[in-house]
């Protein structure tokens, strides 16, 4: 009997959505002199994940109370990046400086959930968005990451086969947080973007059970030959 799980692997990944999570391993290259700076003075991957986290909610809260003055949007792109960074940095911390734990791999995915939401809140109470729609993509979001979760649940890696994946959410809310942040006007067409954005992430969902289903046949097929 043969195990092979790199032409499983190379498989999975020719059927896998190009997302920008893509770019995450130049992105994690320019942060590393950082990441290993922030290891030497005693930072823990679980400290950067809790940072993020409440100040997500913080961020979230202050634009949602200051909804009316559309300034404060401005500040989605910028902590989105910020925060972007933030995860890539706690990832590496766990992963090349053995900070790996239970409790850390808990806080990532929960963490992340809850901070798209709070993010994504704001826009519910800009023209010509709305609450119903804006609350269907923040539980379309969380959805599609329980999907890709539930991958190791099933003996197979973590998913994260788009079209919609938390980057590529990120890269919508912060260009719509920059066009409302700047003060100019939102079309009328807008009040398709949400609707598009479900219709994406359904997909999305879809996909990464689909991908974790396909990895753990191949998986199997590869055992058995």
């Amino acid at each position: 009997m043969i195990v092979t799980t790199t032409n499983s692997k190379s498989h999975h990944d020719s059927h896998r959505t190009m997302t920008l999570y893509d770019l995450k391993p130049k992105f994690q290259a320019l942060l590393r002199p950082l990441v290993a700076a922030l290891a030497r003075a005693g930072v823990t991957a679980n400290q950067v994940t809790l940072a993020a986290a409440i100040i997500s909610v913080g961020v979230g809260a202050y634009i949602t109370i200051n909804a009316d003055a559309r300034w404060a949007f401005i500040l989605v792109p910028v902590w989105l990046f910020l925060r972007m960074a933030l995860n890539a940095i706690d990832g590496m911390l766990a992963r090349e400086f053995d900070q790996r734990s239970r409790l850390g791999a808990y806080l990532n995915e929960l963490t992340d959930v809850i901070s798209d939401a709070v993010l994504y809140l704001p826009f519910a109470f800009v023209a010509p968005f709305s609450l119903p729609w804006i609350g269907l993509i923040i539980f379309l979001a969380a959805l599609s990451e329980f999907a890709g979760a539930l991958g190791p649940s099933i003996g197979v890696s973590r998913q994260y086969a788009g079209p919609l994946g938390k980057s590529d959410r990120a890269f919508v809310f912060g260009a719509l947080g920059l066009w409302i942040g700047s003060g100019l006007q939102t079309p009328d067409w807008l009040i398709w973007l949400m609707p598009l954005c479900s219709i994406l992430l359904a997909l999305t969902v879809i996909n990464r059970v689909r991908a974790g289903l396909r990895e753990a046949s191949s998986v199997a097929t590869s055992v058995t030959q």
